[in-house]
């Protein structure tokens, strides 16, 4: 399995972290070893609103080949969901790859249309900017409809990440994660 970690300029780094972490020991743990992933970027360099930086390991590369995408949230993601250019970057996402978001990364996978006809969740202070995006907007931690899973506001991303090591590795994986991580939230 690859995914793609899509990582921008406003970027919220938890919703990023609390995600990349539980996934992370999926390959450590060897409960997937053939489990890979790429950061992207659709710029070199990426920051939050404090000036924290990371670099991409790729940059505006197409997201076609990956299995799934998992887009965080951050402030600036309410400027970029009117981004002509990262929202077709974000479209070049094959149609059978899972779409992951976490906060407010919604908005940009429902600015890409990848949200049309879906139930979905983001930062319950963006509900209604949500709505335009979707079929419903569920406030409820982690939405998943078909391909497409959603969740809430910022530390939900860490239970997002133990979600998806026990939809992708069993619960037992997951349960050994969380130990690891000492996270009973």
């Amino acid at each position: 399995m690859q995914i793609a970690y899509v990582i921008f300029e406003g970027i919220t780094w938890l919703d990023f972290i609390g995600i990349y972490d539980p996934l992370s020991r999926l390959q450590s743990m060897k409960f997937l070893p053939g489990f890979k992933w790429d950061i992207c970027g659709y710029s070199s360099v990426c920051q939050d609103n404090f000036g924290l930086e990371i670099k991409p390991t790729l940059i505006q590369n197409s997201l076609k080949d990956y299995d799934a995408i998992i887009v965080p949230g951050g402030h600036g993601t309410r400027h970029l969901q009117y981004d002509p250019a990262l929202i077709g970057w974000l479209q070049s996402a094959a149609e059978q790859a899972t779409k992951i978001s976490i906060c407010t990364g919604s908005l940009l996978l429902g600015a890409a249309g990848f949200l049309n006809g879906k139930k979905a969740t983001t930062h319950y202070n963006e509900y209604e900017a949500l709505r335009p995006y979707c079929l419903e907007v569920l406030q409820y931690r982690i939405v998943e409809d078909g391909n497409i899973i959603t969740a809430g506001a910022v530390s939900a991303s860490i239970d997002l990440g133990l979600f998806l090591c026990n939809k992708w590795a069993g619960a037992e994986a997951a349960a050994e994660i969380r130990k690891k991580m000492d996270y009973w939230g």
